[in-house]
């Protein structure tokens, strides 16, 4: 039983993860949505492949994948389209989206890496912002009186 499960489980996820390859762009989304896309693909395509032409031969399998993965990227750039708000193709399609299923998250831990989640380069940091940083550090350390620390902060702000 649990044999069972474990298999539809990994059949699910391989399927939405051709599916995910097989439409251009990144698609980040938490495993549970690839195994959900990759399952629904299966049962949809794999169902009506199967009422089509049946279930006789090597050829017949072979079918009932290509369609149950056709489905699943279907289902994927429905998922891109209306969830995500973002186009199929073009240059919007290659860059990260800002909506969906676990998006938020994802930024939030480029940002804590050093990336730029626009982007995806590396975020270089503002220098002004950075040297006001370290002044907080040093005031905070006692290193800098109050009176040094803003003397230097207005040399700083002004250029």
């Amino acid at each position: 039983m649990l044999g069972s499960f474990i298999s539809v489980v990994l059949a699910g996820f391989g399927v939405g993860a051709l599916a995910r390859w097989a439409v251009p762009g990144p698609d980040p989304m938490p495993a549970w949505l690839t195994i959900f896309i990759g399952l629904t693909g299966s049962l949809v395509g794999g169902g009506v492949t199967i009422a089509v032409t049946g279930f006789e031969s090597r050829g017949d399998v072979f079918a009932v994948l290509l369609v149950s993965i056709a489905v699943a990227a279907g289902l994927v750039i429905g998922y891109r389209r209306f969830v995500q708000k973002r186009p199929i193709t073009g240059p919007g399609a290659q860059k990260l989206p800002t909506r969906g299923f676990g998006i938020e998250r994802l930024r939030q831990r480029l940002r804590r890496l050093g990336v730029d989640p626009e982007t995806l380069a590396p975020a270089s940091p503002d220098p002004t912002e950075e040297s006001l940083r370290k002044l907080r550090e040093l005031r905070a350390e006692g290193l800098l009186t109050d009176e040094e620390y803003e003397a230097k902060k207005a040399q700083l702000e002004q250029g």
